[in-house]
């Protein structure tokens, strides 16, 4: 496999990238305190979001450099998470949250070269997996309440928003996302 070459980010980029990552988990940590109804959380609608945010870095930057966001959105939401958040419900979606996003992103260089959309949807549906089973796992198992349903819904509507953030990531990789398509045909 040939090496690919990427561009290095700005100090500017960097921070945003990691600023926008820590954000999407903190407000996901506190949402999914909240349920909409027996078998859904408000976090559901914010959290495929670090996907999306992942992939963009992971199309432009490459892998390494998305690892790091990944990383540093990472320390920063699990510390402000454990401030706004209880503490198993911090610690389950830090573990969550790292494991899904190097999955997502190792899932994503892996299809990088295929068609624009393969990448992102392969990679956010592996991941949005993983991230339920250990979150919900840890952070709710034991407890009262219907944490199974508030599972499957969150999966379901993390499934069908991280599709959604399909149309996002096309329009915010632009012409890069065509060109490494046609390359590849």
């Amino acid at each position: 496999m040939q090496t690919m070459s990427f561009a290095r980010p700005t100090a500017g980029q960097f921070a945003i990238a990691t600023l926008a990552m820590a954000a999407v988990v903190l407000a996901s940590n506190i949402l999914v305190q909240f349920a909409l109804n027996d078998w859904l959380t408000w976090g559901a609608f914010t959290y495929p979001v670090a996907y999306l945010v992942s992939d963009l870095v992971n199309r432009r930057f490459g892998p390494g450099m998305a690892r790091r966001v990944a990383w540093v959105g990472f320390a920063v939401a699990i510390v402000a998470s454990l401030m706004l958040a209880p503490m198993r419900i911090a610690l389950a979606s830090g573990l969550a949250f790292i494991a899904s996003q190097l999955l997502d992103i190792r899932v994503f260089d892996r299809l990088r070269r295929g068609l624009w959309w393969r990448a992102p949807l392969v990679a956010t549906v592996i991941a949005a997996v993983l991230d339920s089973i250990v979150f919900w796992g840890i952070a709710f198992a034991g407890t009262d309440g219907p944490w199974l349903t508030w599972a499957a819904g969150d999966l379901a509507v993390k499934l069908g928003v991280g599709v959604l953030m399909l149309l996002p990531f096309r329009l915010l990789i632009g012409r890069q996302a065509a060109r490494t398509s046609a390359m590849s045909h």
